[in-house]
């Protein structure tokens, strides 16, 4: 595990660039540095030594030594990958998986990805060739950032270490307003990319060409009686686990009061010989403490525990997810998340986590909602009218009003499923951001709807029902922009590294067929999951309602954070960005602090003008 960058130039590599751009990557990799240092291309990466701790070193070579490489990651098929390169003759000259690369490079060219199971993004480059070879595995777990520029590519682990200008891209700030995150191949800076999951970047000669390699297919398949299914999910969950243990370096979990983090531990607990450290963040506000269930999936193993109260102050929570996420990021759970990982750092290096249960068996309460409309199916013109008749109502409503939500409601009926969806996941819709936004910037966008891009999602999707098709949307959307950024940011600030078994492709290649009566029945959702985990957990487990990380945002932004987000939306500054109205700012302020929920858009915009303002210091070090 490691940050990694790199710049490659036919008119000769600024290796001093690199350099810096690492130093700017040292959260990622405390524990040493390696370099290339080419005529046409330079390497350097900061290592997190997990795997072959004392011979792991980066960058990694081929016998021949014109194949070179940076990997940042964890290969969980390390040992059969390994077995099957020394079998074919390959001169390996350490332990570590990142040393494999180059080889199936060799053996395999550019579908070497299609071997690697795991989460990982390297650099890979080839002398003889003149070439570059940029990957990000299946899901996006690990980040990469790239810029074409005047026929040189630069790219790092983190925007922070990208030296560019911090020019920021409408259109992506117009899809973050939507999402409360920036969506890839976007990023918040004019000129610098995301290259998205499930994607290989090649670079020759000055030419840049991005592929996909992978999509999930979520195409219905046969499938057995429940009892069958729910082994085979045990045996699944068991062997993702198995392999997210290994390496020479203290393994943990984050343990929440929720199923998916306590099936996890579960796993752990049946294949590990050790007892489990497991790590637990509490809250006073019982909304969001669930100190008490995992206390009890605990007890039950015998974990070495530790659970920990925060009060987080919020002025200083505000600070630290703005100092931390490079693009504006408004999941506000990103709070506790930066702060159990904090804590466990101090005992482990590697934690494993619940992240994806939700995505493979439809754990979320929109995925309930889009079950139940489905059955409310709108012929196409009576759906317009509806929709029409919706969007009328909630203009002339207020938040919070019967008028408005009657309004949300005939909307949601009157729109296809894809719509339906993307409302689900909408913080500002278009109407509500073209009338926050000057005129200009409104007439710039105008064409641009973020909606489109949970419709392009339900297109790709293979799966044969509304309900399937959304739970792909999330995979594709929501998980690699926002669950994903958080957990690698989150952990790598900390410098711990993050393990998601349910995450595993393999495993979720199983899960994205199965029939929605296994996903959610009776009213209660990850029906299969649960059934299968029900013997390995504690009654309460089972029954504990959903509560995900959470803080207190709507009283924390009329009361501790009152006088951060009214001076930080309404000082001149802001004001003078050109790109919002400041008196429809200082509406909404207003309005809030009356009363009305206007927490999440009032965070968004929060963060965003946060970001804005670090945006403003030296990109790298200077």
């Amino acid at each position: 595990m490691c940050g990694i960058a790199g710049h490659i130039s036919s008119a000769g590599a600024d290796h001093e660039l690199v350099r810096r751009m690492c130093d700017a990557l040292v959260h990622r990799g405390p524990d040493g540095d390696g370099y290339h240092c080419g005529e046409t291309a330079g390497l350097g990466m900061r290592r997190l030594a997990i795997m072959d701790v004392a011979g792991g070193a980066q960058p990694v070579r081929n016998e021949r030594g014109d194949v070179t490489a940076v990997f940042n990651g964890e290969l969980y098929n390390f040992p059969e990958l390994r077995a099957e390169l020394l079998a074919k003759g390959h001169r390996l000259a350490s332990s570590s998986d990142s040393e494999l690369i180059t080889h199936l490079y060799e053996d395999y060219g550019d579908d070497l990805v299609r071997r690697l199971r795991g989460m990982f993004a390297f650099a890979l480059w080839d002398d003889t060739r003149q070439r570059l070879l940029l990957a990000r595995d299946r899901l996006g777990k690990k980040p990469l950032y790239y810029r074409d520029h005047r026929g040189s590519l630069t790219f790092a682990s983190e925007l922070k270490a990208m030296d560019v200008p911090r020019t920021v891209d409408l259109a992506a700030l117009h899809h973050y307003l939507t999402y409360r995150y920036v969506p890839a191949p976007h990023s918040i800076v004019a000129g610098v990319r995301k290259l998205p999951p499930g994607h290989v970047l090649s670079w020759q000669a000055g030419r840049t060409d991005v592929r996909r390699y992978w999509r999930l297919d979520a195409s219905p398949r046969p499938v057995g009686d429940e009892a069958g299914e729910a082994e085979r999910l045990r045996e699944l969950l068991l062997d993702v686990t198995r392999r997210r243990l290994a390496g020479e370096r203290p393994v943990g979990a984050f343990l929440s009061g929720g199923l998916d983090s306590a099936a996890v531990v579960a796993a752990m607990a049946r294949v590990s010989n050790a007892p489990v450290r497991t790590f637990t963040i509490g809250f006073t506000d019982p909304r969001f403490d669930e100190r008490g269930p995992a206390r009890a999936v605990a007890a039950r193993y015998g974990t070495d525990h530790r659970d920990y109260v925060i009060t987080p102050s919020a002025i200083e929570s505000v600070a630290e997810v703005a100092r931390r996420f490079d693009e504006p990021f408004a999941d506000a759970s990103a709070i506790p998340s930066l702060a159990v990982a904090q804590l466990s750092s101090e005992h482990v290096t590697v934690v494993l986590n619940g992240d994806g249960g939700d995505e493979c068996f439809a754990g979320y309460r929109r995925h309930l909602l889009m079950a139940r409309l489905d059955r409310m199916r709108v012929p196409g013109v009576l759906g317009r009218g509806l929709s029409a008749a919706g969007s009328a109502l909630i203009s002339r409503g207020s938040p919070g009003t019967l008028p408005r939500q009657a309004g949300w409601a005939l909307r949601t009926l009157g729109q296809p499923p894809a719509r339906r969806y993307a409302g689900l996941m909408t913080c500002f819709d278009h109407a509500a951001k073209r009338a926050l936004y000057t005129p200009e910037v409104a007439a710039s966008l105008a064409h641009l709807d973020s909606a489109a891009l949970v419709d392009e999602a339900f297109a790709a999707s293979r799966a044969g029902t509304t309900l399937g098709r959304a739970v792909d949307a999330d995979i594709s959307t929501y998980l690699p922009g926002d669950l994903l950024v958080k957990a690698d940011i989150s952990t790598m600030a900390h410098s711990i590294e993050a393990r998601s078994p349910f995450l595993d492709h393999h495993l979720m290649e199983w899960a994205a067929g199965l029939p929605d009566h296994f996903r959610i029945r009776k009213g209660r959702t990850k029906h299969l999951l649960r059934t299968a985990v029900a013997p390995w957990l504690p009654a309460e487990t089972l029954a504990q309602p959903k509560k995900g990380f959470g803080v207190p945002l709507a009283a924390w932004l009329r009361t501790s954070l009152r006088e951060l987000v009214h001076d930080t939306l309404t000082d001149h500054t802001a004001g003078s960005r050109g790109i919002f109205q400041p008196e429809l700012v200082s509406r909404m302020l207003a309005e809030h602090m009356a009363g009305r929920d206007h927490a999440t858009r009032l965070w968004t915009l929060l963060q965003l003008e946060l970001w804005h303002r670090s945006a403003d210091r030296p990109a790298v070090p200077v």
